[in-house]
C-alpha cells in the first residue's frame, strides 16, 4: 500500500506552440509499486517531417509554457535532471513518441522519478527524434509542444 496517497497521479494538458497549433493531448502519471506509469496521448502531430514521425519527449525542469519569439517554451528550461547525469541518464529523458498519422500513444513504466518530484514541471515536445547520445539534450531540435505537470 502507499503510504502518501496524495501524489499518486498527475497529468499535463499539452499544447503545440504557434507554429504547431493542432497539437494537442494529455499525457498521465501513475505512480505504483514499480514506479511512475507514463502515458501519452497526442493529437496533431505533424504527418510529414524530415524525421519519419518520431518525435523527442522529455520531462523540463522548468515551471511553466512560456517564453520569447526564437523559442516558445524557453521557460521550460533544460531536461528535469536532480543528479546532475550525462544525457542521456536525466530523469526526464522518455522514449520517443512515434506519429501514427498525426497521432502518438505511447506508455512506459520508469523509475527515474516519481509522481511527486515532478509536479510543477513540465512535458515538451520536440521536433525531432532525440539521437540519445548529443549533450546536453539528444539534439532533439524544437520544442513544438508543452504541457505543465498538475
Amino acid at each position: 500500500m502507499f503510504r502518501n496517497r496524495q501524489c499518486l497521479s498527475a497529468r499535463a494538458v499539452v499544447k503545440g506552440s504557434g507554429d504547431y497549433p493542432d497539437i494537442c493531448g494529455e499525457v498521465t502519471f501513475r505512480q505504483t509499486q514499480k514506479g511512475v506509469i507514463v502515458t501519452a496521448e497526442i493529437r496533431g502531430l505533424p504527418c510529414k517531417n524530415d524525421n519519419g514521425g518520431i518525435f523527442a519527449f522529455h520531462i523540463h525542469g522548468g515551471a511553466c509554457c512560456t517564453g520569447n519569439a526564437a523559442d516558445p517554451f524557453a521557460d521550460a528550461d533544460g531536461h528535469y535532471d536532480p543528479t546532475a547525469a550525462p544525457h542521456p541518464y536525466h530523469a526526464g529523458d522518455l522514449p520517443p513518441l512515434f506519429g501514427n498519422n498525426g497521432h502518438a500513444y505511447m506508455s512506459v513504466l520508469t523509475n527515474r522519478f516519481t509522481v511527486k518530484e515532478i509536479v510543477g514541471k513540465v512535458i515538451i515536445i520536440h521536433s525531432k527524434p532525440d539521437d540519445f547520445t548529443t549533450q546536453p539534450a539528444g539534439n532533439a531540435g524544437t520544442k513544438i509542444a508543452c504541457g505543465i505537470i498538475m
